[in-house]
């Protein structure tokens, strides 16, 4: 018995460590299966989840406010001309500086038509009480434009006559004078209406507020 023993040990371990090794190889293999599952597990979620920025929807745009901020661009212009007017007619009234002051005005008229023009090629429908705001905008605008005129033919007036024009250095009112002052009391009150309507508009929106002087 013993001499049949000694051979059958050894195969024995042999089958033994095949085993082993089996194990040891089919180990490996899950060993690796479950690494590159908790891999997956671990990537970053931005890695595999769309970004936010493309699954949020743009923010909306409100149209009123756009064409809040585009009068507010315009109306930044429309007292440009105030200063030079004011200048232009006292030195009319001073019977001073006469051409000058009658090129000034007109080109005042010329910038306040320019004004009229530019806001009918405005969208404002979208505001409250848009056409109340036009219709005043309009209005002061052109009587702006004809009281320059009016006082430009004025400063025209008083340098044709000469010395019949000026009386004790102050120039003599005409006809002209009359009309330019009837338009920008127009004028006056037209933006005072144009002032209050666009005001309600610029506090809403964060823009500028205006005085009726400014427009």
């Amino acid at each position: 018995g013993g001499g049949n023993g000694g051979p059958r040990w050894p195969l024995i371990a042999a089958v033994g460590v095949g085993l082993a090794v089996v194990g040891v190889g089919a180990g490996a293999l899950l060993g690796s299966g479950s690494k590159d599952d908790d891999a997956k597990d671990n990537q970053p979620v931005s890695a595999t989840a769309p970004a936010s920025t493309e699954a949020s929807p743009s923010p909306t745009v409100d149209p009123a406010r756009e064409q809040a901020v585009e009068l507010d661009k315009l109306l930044a212009h429309s007292g440009d001309s105030r200063s030079s007017v004011i200048n232009a007619v006292e030195d009319v009234k001073a019977c001073r500086d006469l051409d000058q002051a009658a090129s000034d005005l007109r080109e005042a008229a010329k910038q306040r038509k320019q004004l009229v023009t530019d806001l009918s090629g405005l969208s404002v429908d979208k505001l409250p009480e848009h056409e109340a705001l036009s219709e005043a905008l309009r209005k002061a605008w052109k009587a702006s434009a004809s009281a320059d005129d009016h006082y430009a033919k004025w400063a025209d007036q008083t340098k044709g006559k000469g010395k019949k024009g000026c009386k004790k250095g102050s120039a003599r009112n005409t006809e002209q004078t009359a009309a330019g002052n009837r338009e920008s009391g127009t004028a006056t009150e037209q933006k005072k209406k144009a002032s209050e309507l666009w005001n309600a508009i610029a506090r809403q929106y964060g823009l500028t507020e205006r005085a009726p002087t400014q427009l």
